[in-house]
């Protein structure tokens, strides 16, 4: 049996999703972009957004007893790839001690102030300290 996790967020009412899925000792978390989804608010900034995309990838996984840590696999989705040099440090730092299976895909989203979207998995107690 799996559970849901929300974030809140009203695209996941409209579009009928959940910002995670639990499966056994597995955690999907669906792509995340860079919205403060308790005000709405998007900032312009790709840095400022990368850094709400893993708070609100970070809240998600901790509902699933998990953090970055955990993360197994992460797919990046970057709007224009000259915004590389101000995110890496910070996916750098993110995603240090998890060193997951990693894919960056340069593509549209779905609103175009959008600049990045993160999706990952991960599992439950993959990070031994």
């Amino acid at each position: 049996m799996v559970k849901h996790i929300s974030s809140g967020s009203p695209f996941e009412a409209k579009v009928s999703y959940s910002r995670a899925v639990i499966d056994k000792d597995m955690v999907y978390v669906s792509g995340s972009t860079g919205y403060d989804y308790e005000t709405m608010i998007l900032p312009e900034d790709v840095a400022a957004q990368t850094r709400n995309t893993l708070a609100t990838i970070s809240k998600a996984l901790a509902q699933a007893n998990c953090t970055l840590n955990d993360v197994v696999r992460v797919r990046y989705y970057l709007k224009d790839i000259s915004d590389i040099d101000a995110v890496i440090p910070l996916l750098g730092e993110a995603f240090a001690r998890s060193r997951p299976a990693a894919t960056l895909i340069v593509a549209d989203l779905i609103e175009a102030e959008m600049k990045i979207e993160i999706e990952v998995t991960a599992r439950v107690g993959a990070y031994i300290s």
